[in-house]
């Protein structure tokens, strides 16, 4: 029986502490860090995305930040291909893949092997979604996939869900897993997350989080395309553009939205019965490698 490839992979939501984490196991596991996170791919979205510095990476290789432009297009497809090509060279490095973020659908598309048409995008049938309002957009594709599970306001989603059905894709894809995964899950108690989540922004303010912001706009970057990104794009874009002009009212937005996406991040991670939940307020590198060791013993 042929054995698969194998990868362990750090999911949580944000504030959780999966990155500092994972950097911790591949550490200790020889690993190298694919960032499943659908912010981190652009240059020069750094607080605001949470990455990690490269003095926090502690000489830990991490692949799939800073690989677009802000503005460019970058989808699911193209985390699992990218992800697969990343994979077979960390494997010929001698060294174990590993695959730490918050944003499940890209961690699933690698992991569970989500079976995707090659068909190159479609750049016109792209614009012409582009040119479409959100609302418009989820009406399309409410008409083509009357059941379809994905929350309305989310832009990016209700898009890429439609050019997969143009390009000949299903709603749902089907699945071919190409590896053995250990999925090793990040939670904590809801008001210690939200604890947590506060803090993060604080530090995140004091480093410059609302400059970054600025820089971005005054670079170029367009409204749109940072609304889009939701949370801290979303909401410091429509104060710096004065859709909520005090300060404190979007920052108290913010946190509240932050929560909000974190519990949908647990929704979703919370349906797959094969994630092994760690004590985050135990020894959870001792949980996580414990596991990891038996996962790599098999």
């Amino acid at each position: 029986m042929e054995t698969l490839p194998k990868v362990v992979a750090v999911v949580g939501t944000n504030a959780s502490g999966k990155s500092a984490l994972g950097i911790e196991l591949a550490r200790r596991f020889g690993g190298e860090i694919i960032s499943a996170d659908s912010r981190q791919v652009f240059r020069g979205l750094d607080l605001g995305s949470g990455k990690v510095t490269p003095e926090e990476m502690q000489g830990v290789a991490h692949h799939l930040i800073d690989v677009r432009e802000p503005g460019e297009f970058f989808s699911m497809a193209d985390f699992q291909r990218m992800s697969y090509q990343i994979i077979d060279g960390i494997r010929g490095r001698g060294h174990l893949p590993m695959i730490v973020g918050g944003t499940g659908l890209y961690v699933d598309s690698v992991l569970d092997g989500y079976l995707l048409s090659d068909t190159e995008p479609d750049l016109a049938y792209r614009a012409e979604l582009e040119r479409l309002a959100t609302p418009e957009l989820y009406d399309m594709l409410l008409k083509l996939v009357p059941d379809v599970q994905v929350e309305r306001n989310n832009r990016n989603r209700v898009m890429r869900m439609l050019e997969r059905l143009h390009d000949g894709d299903d709603a749902v894809p089907g699945k071919q897993a190409r590896y053995r995964s250990l999925r090793l899950g990040v939670s904590w108690p809801r008001d210690v997350l939200a604890r947590r989540i506060d803090e993060r922004i604080a530090m995140r303010l004091e480093q410059g989080m609302i400059e970054e912001v600025q820089g971005l706009l005054d670079s170029g970057v367009s409204r749109e395309f940072l609304l889009g990104l939701g949370l801290e794009y979303r909401f410091i874009t429509q104060y710096l553009t004065g859709e909520i002009p005090d300060r404190d009212e979007m920052l108290a937005k913010l946190a509240q939205a932050i929560r909000k996406f974190a519990k949908r991040q647990m929704t979703w991670f919370r349906r797959n019965p094969d994630i092994v939940w760690l004590d985050m307020q135990g020894d959870a590198f001792a949980q996580a490698c414990e596991a990891v060791e038996s996962f790599l013993a098999l």
